[in-house]
């Protein structure tokens, strides 16, 4: 059964990441190695999470890369969803030649 308003993974990362180590974004930022505005961004759920953040979660906090990469991959397709009935496409027909 799909999730229809699965969480964005910024929130995730705010609560089981940034919260329980007591950091700052700023000091979270830095132990990723990215800016403070991009982990900001992430965070609030106006930017989607890279590959390469979510490697440097795995290596900086011990959470699996495929985990956080999952909750972006569900939140990219309840948005997908989302927006369907906008996308006018019709079904293709393969025909085969004689």
């Amino acid at each position: 059964m799909p999730m229809f308003h699965p969480p964005h993974p910024g929130e995730f990362i705010k609560t089981e990441v940034i919260a329980p180590f007591g950091l700052s974004v700023t000091a979270a930022a830095q132990a990723l190695g990215v800016s403070g505005p991009a982990l900001s961004t992430l965070r609030n759920g106006r930017a989607d999470l890279s590959s390469d953040v979510s490697v440097r979660i795995e290596k900086a906090f011990g959470i699996k890369m495929d985990t956080v990469m999952r909750m972006q991959s569900a939140y990219d397709i309840a948005r997908a969803h989302k927006g369907e009935r906008f996308i006018r496409v019709p079904r293709y027909c393969h025909r085969a030649t004689a």
